[in-house]
């Protein structure tokens, strides 16, 4: 039986941090034992907003880097970078053609990172059509999405059965891939707050690159309360709940078992033990991370978006022929 593909991506925009990791990355590597799997760094994504193009070659391999030392294995599954691949950019201008305008003004990411000061260009607000492109260019039939994506992913559906009822059945209508266990990890200056590398302050996210001192120190200093009582309360207890789900995913362990063993010990033991399960679960990364080469990344990447490429552009002609653009 044929497995089915899964697509993901990830921006190259830097600080890739824990809740990226226990939140999707991880889960990733998992989902290569028993899909087929097509990753890639979204760069093309990334432009949509105000950056260095200089930064920018570096932050690119930064990412690859960083998937490659989390376990994504490029002789496992598709691994390469988006812009490498022109068939991403030509589906995605013809799901444009049949995207409402006013589908994409419904659109809260847009509508959010315009309010916080990005310029509202054309590439921003029909960023969108584009993911729904990454998506059905290799027909996958289902997406790991996090709550934050799933209007992306509802809209991608929408396209798949607006092309197929007008153009014949050529797409597969993607499905959430929600994973058994995952993590929701929350800011550590913030517990009310989703962990995020766009906070200001450095010390709401543990990055999965940062030294064990770093982590610990951040860790000790996450916001909790005044009761010194370590248990699961996300209305009253944010702060001590938020890290004993973080304690949780990182060693297998139930929270209540973690409840029952410091539940009376204290912040600075708890925090402290808290702190080692995270050191413990990036060590691997890092040490993988600091063993890669920059010139044996590029030359993983390359040979990937031949492969890519390759791939895409079977997919590619099957949808030429169906809307009338097959060469002649």
């Amino acid at each position: 039986m044929d497995r089915q593909t899964v697509f993901s991506g990830l921006q190259p925009t830097g600080n890739v941090h824990l809740g990226n990791y226990l939140g999707a990355l991880r889960n990733w590597v998992k989902l290569q034992d028993s899909y087929d799997c097509v990753y890639c760094v979204v760069d093309l994504h990334a432009i949509t907003v105000d950056y260095d193009p200089k930064q920018f070659e570096q932050d690119r391999i930064e990412a690859a880097k960083v998937l490659l030392a989390a376990g994504i294995d490029p002789d496992r599954s598709l691994f390469y970078f988006q812009s490498q691949v022109p068939q991403h950019s030509e589906l995605s201008w013809i799901l444009g053609t049949m995207t409402p305008t006013g589908v994409l003004n419904r659109m809260t990411q847009y509508k959010d990172k315009v309010a916080k000061g990005e310029a509202a260009n054309l590439g921003l607000y029909s960023y969108p059509v584009l993911m729904a492109a990454d998506i059905l260019l290799y027909h996958a039939s289902l997406v790991p999405i996090g709550d934050d994506q799933r209007q992306h992913l509802e809209m991608t559906r929408d396209l798949a059965e607006r092309f197929n009822n007008r153009f014949g059945n050529v797409f597969p209508v993607p499905e959430a891939l929600i994973p058994e266990t995952t993590a929701r990890v929350m800011s550590l200056a913030d517990p009310t707050a989703k962990m995020s590398k766009s906070d200001p302050n450095e010390k709401s996210r543990v990055l999965i690159l940062d030294s064990p001192d770093v982590v610990r120190k951040k860790i000790r200093s996450a916001v909790t309360d005044s009761d010194p009582d370590v248990r699961f309360d996300t209305e009253e207890k944010p702060g001590v709940s938020n890290l004993l789900e973080i304690m949780s995913t990182c060693t297998g362990r139930s929270i209540d078992s973690l409840v029952d063993e410091y539940g009376s010990a204290g912040y600075g033991k708890f925090k402290d033990a808290v702190a080692d399960a995270v050191i413990a679960e990036l060590a691997p990364i890092r040490s993988a991370y600091q063993n890669l080469d920059d010139d044996e990344v590029a030359r993983i990447m390359r040979r990937g978006a031949l492969d890519a490429r390759t791939k895409a552009e079977g997919f590619q002609q099957i949808a030429r022929e169906a809307t009338g653009l097959a060469a002649i």
